[in-house]
């Protein structure tokens, strides 16, 4: 996808979000289907919203950090919330900073951690608003692990 994009900007506050029709249904079981590493290659955007997601799981020292990217080729970034009244996976966050600021669409999505494979909830998110989207799940380093596609 080409063009230019806007910076995201902090407003300075936060509304809550409240899922409802398709967000609040009950969801089909995954069924992810995985890309194997060395057949891969990835677009520049695609690699973006990766080096995005890793830059900001190092930048808060979290344990996972994620980034998404819509249907107008904007992106949102999020790093893992684990506070003692709520815990949040970055890619669920990531996800719902981007229906909070009036995204549609999912086109990709990235998820970094030392985890072996993204978590089955955080793929439900993307698919909520991305069926059929790329799911790029990398290692702190930035090495493509799997592509999976949400469906």
């Amino acid at each position: 996808m080409t063009g230019t994009y806007a910076p995201i900007r902090f407003t300075g506050s936060y509304t809550p979000i409240r899922l409802t029709g398709a967000g609040s249904r009950a969801r089909r079981a995954i069924a992810p289907r995985l890309v194997a590493v060395t057949d891969a290659v990835l677009d520049p955007e695609d690699q973006k919203i990766i080096t995005l997601a890793r830059s900001t799981r190092a930048r808060v020292a979290a344990s996972e950090g994620a980034a998404v990217r819509d249907e107008t080729g904007r992106t949102y970034t999020a790093a893992a919330v684990a506070l003692p009244s709520l815990q949040l996976s970055a890619l669920r966050l990531a996800v719902a900073m981007a229906v909070s600021s009036g995204a549609v669409r999912l086109e990709a999505a990235a998820v970094v951690s030392d985890a072996a494979e993204p978590d089955p909830g955080d793929l439900a998110a993307v698919r909520d608003l991305g069926p059929g989207a790329k799911v790029f799940h990398a290692g702190p380093d930035g090495a493509l692990r799997a592509t999976v596609v949400a469906i």
